[in-house]
Order: C-alpha cells, then structure tokens, then sequence
C-alpha cells in the first residue's frame, strides 16, 4: 500500500522523484488559455513565471486527467514536473470541485509508478480538499501485481525485471497542515478508506481458483480477529441444518461449497444498525443455464458486491464509527454438474417461500434472498444490498453508473445523494408494481425470472419479496463499474474498481451522526 504524508515542506524544497501541480483551461477562447492552480506558485517561479506558456506549447489543453511532463530546471529538488489536467478552472475565489481533485491526483499517481516519492502541490483550501487529494492519489496508486513475474520467487531473473512496476511508494500532500486535527483525522480517513478499497479490489481481481467461498470466508475471518469484528460462518451442514436454500441451490453443482458469512462490529454507544448484504459469487458460470462464449471471463467479479460490505464493515470499525454494522457475505460458486440445479427445480428459501428457478443465471437473486432474509430477522434500522446482479442495468445506465432501488423514496433519495458527494456515479431506479406480476409461477410461490424489459428492475422487485416488514431497504446494483475493463482513467483501475464502498462508508457515517432520521 502507498504511504500518505502530509508534509510541510514547500514544492520548491521537497526531494521526491516528481512534483504534481494541476492546471485548468481557462476562459479565454484560445486553446492555450491556460491557468495554473493554486499550490503551483512556486514551481511556476522555479520556471521564470512561464510554466503554463511551455505547457501550452506541449499541447496541454488543462482537459481533466491530461498529464504533461517536463524537465524540472534549477531551484526544484525534483527532476520532474507533472502537470495534470483539472478541467474547467472554477469562478473567481471559487474552490475545485472535490472529484476533479481526486480523479486529478490518481491521474497522476498512477503515471508515477515505479516510483519512489511524489509531492502533490494540488490545491488545497481546505480539510476536504487535502482529503479528495489524499484519497484519489492513494486509489490511484493501485496496482495488482499478485500473479506478475516481479512478484513470483521462482520467475527468472529476466522476467522479474519485466513484471509490472509497482506502485508509487510514498504520495506526499502539500500545502495540508500535518499538526491541525481535522487534516490529521482527514488523511487517516483517507488511508482507511483507500486501504479498504484496495483490498475489495484484490478480491475481486483475485482468480477463482484462489478465490472460492471457503477462502474468501477466511480472508473475512481474519480481518475480523486483526479490527475486533465478530465474524460468524455457516458452512454448508449449517446451511443445510438452517435452511438455506437459495445459497444451498446455488452451489450444489460446484465441488466447493458455498458458505454464509456475517460480520458484526459494533460501537457501545451506538444507537443505529446498518445491515449490508452482499452478493458473493465467487464465480459465475451460469450454472445448467450456461453463458455463451465470451460472458464467462470476467466473472471472476461477480462477488463485488460481498467484497463491497466486506470492505465497509473493516472501514467502519477501523474509523470507530458510533454505528452498528452487519455485513452479510452471500458466498458460492455457480456451476455446471450432474449435481447442479435444474431450470424448472424448486428449492425452499430460508424465509420459507418457494421459488422455482427458470433460469440458473439468475443465481444472484437468489443468495440475496436468504440473507436478506437473515439479515431482517435482527431488524437493523436499515439494510442495503450490494449486487453485480442484472446484465440489464448496464444497458440501462451503462459501465460507469449503478442503480438504486428501494421500498423508502426518502431512503433512495439520500443514498443517491451519498453517491454524488463522494463522486460514485449512480441513478435511482423505480420498482414498478406491475412488472410483479411476471413473477408469478403455476408450481410454487414465485420464480426467480419474469419480464425481459425491465430485467433489472424485476430483480430488485424479486429481491424486496424477502425484506422484513418495515424495514427500510434499497438495492445497489454495480454489475456495470464493479469491473472495468477499458484504459485506466483518473482513480479507476483496470479490473475490480470497489464500486460502492464510499457511498457505503459514508452511509454509516450519516447514520452515526444521526443525519438519515
């Protein structure tokens, strides 16, 4: 993991491999309207007051994310100055908005790695600044290197030196006040959460042949003994001896069993609970219902939404939120056996219902509903499920967005409204009553498939048929950025992005402070 200091050092007097500032297109109608961004001052001095002209002249437009590099000259300890693009630069005495400051400094983390050392002269006006800065540079950083040759003991000499760089060792944040509270309190925030973050990613990125329910129960296990957190696993005698038969469904045809994991941390001053449930399928075929060729690659990730809770229950207890939060790891393999679920079986929910599976594809649903289930029986004051559920909603929203659903407006509202404030592009999405109906089976009391149009919506629908009366409930399904597999862009890694873990983080944290009612 990159380290985080907040230095005190100025840009001209830090020695680091790299010195970060940003710069904005300015309004002036010229492609060359440059401006520097506060926090660039003495770097732009260092260069005779001509930094944004030789940037200009390299074609730096300010574009949010572009990366310009140039030779440092005399007056810097730094060999090198990067640039990074901050977008459109805000009205006069106005601030940058938060999540261009973070997408900015991953940027440029990322850019830096191999690197030893960089100075992040961003600007930075305020605690929030210094903590945007501090976050995207750490998610930035990211890298996953696990299964490279740099990271294999037994590689040859040659391909280790031709395994991936390894992430930038140490961001240092500028222009933060090291000794002030509130900035000390900002950066461990910000430690936690990208930590946290990075480790969801792991999981996700990890393969499933490493990464199975049983291994992920223990990867869960053991982060619960290192923060204080009571984990509790069902394996599959207790799963059979409980009833639970949607995860028990789910992950007969596979030779590794699945597994329920809870995680409980709890605060003695707390006066609310936060349940998470989330969708843990540690690798999805399809099961008897198989994916065609070219759906199955990535499907590695189709436990996100598990790695999501996980990571936010681990950040809730690191933080010592005054809030209880469960966490609910619906975990199994979906795969294809003569053991396997059949389209047209009926298995018997934990909750008692009966549900006769049309479709195995449709497996996510139905792990979901069991622990939705379980986690209603403690009548948290709110559950929120985490799913790469439905093929649908990325057709709805897209790679980049999730949708929200829920059975409280006021509690979809303030989610999304998380969303936006942390910078997680989402959407609330309805559950219209009439698409119940496609639900309805002759043989037992609902199917786990109904319409096509609408799908994602219809899964949110079947999974709120196993929430406890009066509880508020609402659906997050990332199944569109859980997993990005285009270019690197700002923050946002090739592979498992922790799609959800801020909006959940700071969900916990509003319900701390008694903010969400």
């Amino acid at each position: 993991m990159t380290a985080l200091t907040l230095s005190t050092a100025g840009a001209a007097t830090l020695r680091a491999d790299a010195l970060v500032v940003g710069v904005a297109k300015g309004a002036g109608s010229k492609p060359g309207d440059l401006v520097l961004a506060p926090g660039a001052e003495a770097v732009d001095k260092a260069f005779g007051g001509k930094l944004a002209a030789v940037l200009a002249t390299l074609g730096a437009s300010g574009a949010e994310g572009e990366l310009t590099k140039v030779p440092a000259p005399e007056g810097l300890k730094a060999p090198v100055v990067i640039a990074v693009g901050l977008g459109a630069a805000p009205e006069k005495n106005g601030a940058y908005d938060a999540e261009a400051l973070r997408r900015a400094a991953g940027a440029a983390a990322r850019s830096l790695a191999g690197s030893k050392k960089a100075g992040f002269a961003l600007p930075i006006g305020s605690v929030e600044d210094a903590e945007a800065v501090a976050e995207g540079a750490l998610l930035g950083a990211y890298a996953f290197t696990a299964y490279q040759a740099g990271e294999n003991k037994l590689a040859p000499k040659d391909a280790k030196a031709a395994g991936a760089k390894q992430a930038l060792a140490e961001v240092a944040v500028l222009g933060a006040k090291p000794r002030d509270k509130a900035y000390k309190a900002a950066a461990e925030r910000a430690i936690a959460l990208a930590e946290e973050i990075n480790r969801a990613r792991d999981l996700v990125n990890t393969p499933p042949n490493d990464l199975y329910p049983e291994s992920f129960a223990a990867v869960a296990t053991a982060a619960g003994k290192e923060h204080g957190i009571k984990v509790q696993v069902l394996d599959e005698k207790a799963l059979v001896k409980g009833g639970y038969g949607g995860i028990l469904g789910v992950g007969q045809g596979a030779a590794r069993g699945p597994r329920l994991v809870k995680l409980a941390y709890t605060h003695p001053k707390a006066e609310k609970t936060l349940a998470l449930v989330g969708k843990g399928i540690t690798y999805d075929s399809g099961g008897i219902s198989l994916k065609p060729a070219g759906h199955n690659e990535t499907m590695k990730c189709d436990m996100a939404g598990a790695a999501a809770v996980f990571a936010t229950v681990v950040s809730a207890a690191r933080l010592g939120l005054r809030v209880n939060v469960t966490a609910w790891l619906a975990l199994a393999e979906n795969m294809p056996s003569g053991s396997a679920t059949r389209p047209g079986d009926v298995l018997r929910m934990y909750s008692g219902k009966t549900v006769e599976v049309l479709n195995t594809d449709a497996e996510g649903r139905l792990v979901m509903a069991d622990a939705l289930t379980r986690a209603s029986e403690e009548n948290p004051d709110a559950i929120v499920d985490v799913a790469t559920l439905t093929g649908a909603m990325v057709l709805a929203l897209g790679n980049r967005t999730f949708g929200i659903m829920s059975n409280d407006e006021a509690f979809r509202t303030s989610i999304h409204e998380i969303a936006e404030e942390v910078g997680e592009a989402s959407w609330p999405m309805p559950l219209p009553a009439d698409l119940r109906k496609g639900m309805d089976s002759s043989t037992a009391d609902i199917a786990n498939m109904g319409e096509r149009m609408g799908g994602g919506l219809v899964a949110g629908l079947f999974l709120k048929e196993f929430v406890g009366e009066g509880i508020a409930w609402a659906h997050l399904d990332i199944a569109g950025p859980a997993f990005h597999e285009g270019a690197p862009y700002g923050y946002t890694p090739k592979g498992g992005t922790g799609s959800a873990v801020r909006t959940l983080v700071k969900l916990a944290e509003r319900t701390a402070a008694g903010d969400l009612g």
